[in-house]
């Protein structure tokens, strides 16, 4: 092995082989969390110097999965690496043999944007794939959405309630940009199905409710519920109680 051999530089070499040997998996994931940062990140620093804009290796899509793959070549600190950062806005399929509602249900409630059990076809599995990647983020002409307590940063892709950051996965994240773009507006879960997870995905309406309930437990640790539920109808934002009466003839969004 070349760790054994009589060679000058052979002791740098040795450092860097057995340093994910003896730091921890976090530290491993933090270091790395620095070297790729999209805004300070050494790997980008010395892009500049060659006149070149390196990208933000952790949270686009087209270059998160090569970060990833980058950083396990140390072995440790991936998955650390992967919660750690901001690559949490990269959409995450469930590729499994349990099938059960129940697995399903805590698949979603873990992250997950789509849950896909065996056996699978290649072209199903693929369209999913691409329904989630039209979803990458796109230039946007309006940089927030405020309401309330509740500031969306649709640049960042972060909501913060009051001075609180919420950590949203990217599911959740879009479910609540759609009820803050129309408050009051009363969504059906088949329109919400629609329009968040695409129309080539095949999930259960009570996926709706698992991000929903998420969503809620998130934002609520800082502040009052305006998630409202209308009874066997969807889901709205509003800072007051619908009345019964509108309970009973929401306008809906179909």
């Amino acid at each position: 092995m070349l760790i054994t051999q009589p060679i000058k530089g052979v002791k740098v070499f040795r450092t860097i082989f057995y340093i994910p040997a003896v730091i921890s998996g976090v530290a491993v994931s933090i270091i790395w969390g620095w070297i790729l940062n999209g805004d300070y990140g050494v790997l980008n620093y010395l892009l500049s110097l060659l006149g070149i804009k390196g990208p933000k290796w952790l949270v686009d899509p087209a270059w998160a999965l090569l970060a990833v793959i980058i950083a396990s070549a140390f072995g440790v600190g991936t998955m650390m690496l992967i919660f750690y950062t901001d690559i949490k806005n990269i959409p995450v399929i469930m590729l499994t043999a349990k099938g059960e509602e129940e697995d399903k249900v805590k698949g979603l409630s873990a992250g997950a944007d789509d849950y896909v059990t065996k056996p699978f076809s290649i072209p199903e599995l693929l369209a999913r794939v691409k329904t989630q990647l039209r979803r990458a983020p796109e230039p946007e002409t309006v940089k927030e959405l405020v309401f309330a307590d509740i500031r969306m940063d649709l640049v960042e892709k972060k909501v913060f309630r009051g001075d609180n950051y919420i950590h949203l996965g990217p599911t959740e994240f879009r479910l609540l940009r759609m009820l803050l773009e129309t408050p009051g507006k009363v969504f059906s879960r088949e329109y919400l199905l629609k329009n968040v997870w695409g129309d080539n995905i095949y999930v259960e309406s009570r996926t709706v409710d698992v991000h929903i309930r998420r969503l809620r437990k998130s934002l609520n640790d800082f502040g009052p519920d305006y998630i409202r539920t209308v009874r066997a109808t969807g889901y709205a934002i509003d800072i007051n109680p619908l009345t019964e009466e509108e309970s009973k003839n929401p306008q809906v969004e179909p």
